[in-house]
């Protein structure tokens, strides 16, 4: 999705995170190198992405250049760049209202980006993926968010957010971190997370859930490794083993592994940022024994453009076949990549296939 640049000083870990995402966003805000090749290049280059402890970050050209780099041939990070006039001016307005105290008026929008606000609005989602006012939510949420983890109270993040009231930031805190905003301040600390690891043809299975649903299916061959990654959710939380009544959700979801076609009858947990959401809801609606492309995806959330992001949206499924990522292949019908493994999603498919 695209992203505003919020803050002027970029942390390394932020401009590691546009690099992976190939956000265009930040080009010309910094250029990253590569040390086992000796190029460095844009935020967006499309070349093979680097090992994140191979990269090094440079606020300009010059700089890097200055510390031996090349720069890309295939981005000319050296280059001035013709922007799109819709991103930029989409990327200001993602300013405008990251610097916000309180959410700007379409209208307030619009008359700034000289467009009529119907025109705005338009050009905005087709851009971002999501409305001004869904785009502000987020900002809202996500300084908020932030905020739990330093403000000396709750009250003061919730204000400090821009908030109107507590009891608006409460009616949907839950929904967004998943857990109270006491259990996000302290890291998920008094948050119950029940799980299990089950075993299925396809390798060990990890379930694991909140009161509001089932918030993880993980794949894999390592049961360890699995607690692991449930862990580095989770790292504050408490984790406790499910119970008998647990084993049945755990079987179930077996179940659908081992028959992917079928329904899962069980309220889930789905925690992801609007786009992500957006994409997990086509993919849920992808017919069983059917397959879409990326592009089709990104087509039918009108971001044509945006197949790339639809794959790491893919990439970030927390939920295994629950939400049937399995069924998006790449144009050419290849399978291409698949976060538990590609030969697993040539057997889901399999599976389905032959019901």
């Amino acid at each position: 999705m695209f992203t505003a640049m919020i803050d002027r000083v970029l942390t390394p870990e932020q401009m590691a995170d546009a690099v992976r995402r190939r956000d265009p966003a930040f080009d010309g805000a910094f250029v990253f190198a590569v040390k086992t090749t000796g190029v460095y290049c844009r935020p967006s280059c499309a070349s093979r992405p680097a090992k994140p402890e191979n990269m090094s970050f440079f606020p300009t050209p010059e700089e890097a250049e200055r510390a031996g780099f090349r720069a890309c041939k295939r981005c000319r990070p050296d280059r001035a760049s013709e922007p799109d006039p819709h991103v930029a001016m989409v990327r200001r307005a993602c300013e405008t209202i990251a610097a916000a105290e309180q959410a700007p008026s379409v209208a307030a929008l619009a008359e700034e980006a000289a467009l009529s606000p119907f025109h705005f609005h338009r050009v905005f989602k087709k851009v971002t993926g999501v409305t001004p006012k869904a785009y502000a939510a987020q900002m809202r949420a996500r300084r908020a968010d932030e905020s739990l983890r330093t403000a000396g109270t709750i009250t003061e993040a919730i204000y400090g957010a821009g908030f109107s009231s507590s009891s608006r930031f409460y009616e949907t805190a839950t929904a967004r971190l998943g857990m109270t905003p006491t259990a996000a301040r302290r890291g998920g600390e008094g948050q119950v997370i029940r799980f299990a690891v089950g075993e299925a043809s396809l390798g060990a299975v990890l379930v694991a859930a909140t009161d509001k649903g089932v918030a993880a299916i993980l794949m894999g061959d390592d049961p360890g490794g699995l607690v692991r990654d449930l862990q580095d959710r989770f790292p504050h939380a408490d984790l406790v083993g499910g119970d008998a009544g647990f084993e049945r959700t755990v079987a179930q979801i077996v179940g659908l592994i081992e028959a992917p076609g079928g329904v899962l009858d069980l309220p889930l947990d789905i925690r992801g940022t609007a786009f992500q959401q957006r994409v997990w809801k086509a993919l849920r609606a992808i017919p069983a024994g059917r397959t879409a492309t990326y592009a089709e995806i990104a087509a039918a959330l009108g971001r044509p453009s945006a197949v790339r992001a639809v794959g790491q949206a893919c990439a970030k499924n927390p939920l295994a076949v629950a939400i049937p990522c399995h069924r998006v292949v790449r144009t050419d019908g290849d399978l291409s990549g698949y976060r538990w493994g590609v030969e697993r999603k040539r057997k889901l498919l399999e599976r389905e296939a032959a019901r």
